[in-house]
């Protein structure tokens, strides 16, 4: 299984430290997100680790190489960093047999990848007239094509409706059951709340935390109700982490009590009690990138359950 890795790295652009002291692990067979305001360090982070910007030091690994000695770097790594780039003239199944061979990669591979991103009936359309959402569809067979055992995408949800989103949050999870690799680049933190295992998050270059996402959670939100298997499979689909306790009682990790009340009342599930203030990402991503916060290179795990939690 092929992980991603960064080590200590670090990149300065004259006497700015865009990226600084970074260490962290995506592991296979998960699905990462990688979060931080803009101007955090991210997207300097994605193209060190695709081999397009050179680190000032440290290291940023795919399998624990340098992505230029991958022999076969398409078959190893699928990335989607932007949706322009793209000659709008050309067709879409075009496009991607240019890409494919390349690549050194079956033409048929062009049918597979646009049939699994749901654009199997656009083949011979022209990009020029696909929408923001198609266009990301695109740019994810592009990725595809190799059947990478590693993902990288950034803001793949940009453009997708609500529809769109949900057939996103399936493939992602359906790759990662796999044991593929997936880091996924997002601002819309309700949306990698519902989708990702584990979360790194930067601010000013320098890591603030690593670890599960159920681990930024104040404490569990405790939930009372009559039918706690219904609760707690309704739940875990949403991506958080339940336990059952007795009887009636669940335990709800990385949930608001807003969003398990919501929940239950939109499944119609009665709750005789709620209590606990939980944490949400957004919560706790505003909190580890707030100004006020100085950053340092410590490592290790903190207290109070955040994990691998740096300040």
């Amino acid at each position: 299984m092929t992980e991603l890795s960064a080590q200590v790295l670090t990149k300065r652009f004259g006497g700015v430290h865009a990226v600084e002291d970074l260490s962290f692990t995506a592991p296979a067979g998960k699905i990462t997100g990688f979060l931080g305001p803009n101007g955090a360090g991210k997207t300097t982070t994605l193209k060190m680790l695709l081999g397009l910007v050179e680190p000032s030091s440290g290291e940023a690994l795919v399998g624990g190489r340098h992505y230029r000695e991958l022999p076969q770097p398409r078959r190893v790594l699928g990335a989607v960093l932007e949706t322009t780039g793209v000659h709008p003239g050309r067709r879409a199944g075009d496009h991607l047999r240019i890409l494919a061979g390349a690549a050194g990669l079956a033409p048929g591979r062009v049918g597979e990848v646009l049939e699994q991103v749901g654009l199997k009936d656009a083949v011979r359309r022209r990009i020029g007239g696909f929408s923001m959402g198609m266009r990301q569809r695109l740019g994810l067979a592009a990725a595809l094509l190799g059947d990478p055992e590693v993902l990288v995408l950034d803001e793949p949800a940009n453009g997708l409706d609500p529809e769109g989103m949900a057939w996103l949050r399936k493939l992602l999870r359906g790759l990662a059951a796999e044991g593929r690799t997936v880091l996924v680049s997002s601002h819309v933190l309700s949306e990698v709340a519902q989708t990702v295992d584990d979360v790194i998050i930067i601010n000013k270059g320098r890591l603030r935390y690593s670890g599960p996402l159920a681990g930024l959670a104040a404490g569990p939100v405790v939930a009372r109700t009559s039918r706690p298997q219904e609760l707690a499979g309704l739940l875990a689909g949403r991506s958080f982490r339940v336990e059952i306790s007795g009887d009636s009682a669940l335990n709800i990790f990385g949930a608001t009590a807003e969003e398990v009340g919501e929940a239950a009342a939109a499944a119609g599930i009665p709750l005789s009690g709620l209590a606990g203030a939980g944490a949400s990402l957004e919560r706790a991503f505003l909190k580890l990138t707030s100004s006020d916060v100085e950053s340092t290179a410590a490592t290790g795990p903190a207290a109070a359950g955040m994990g691998a939690y740096h300040e």
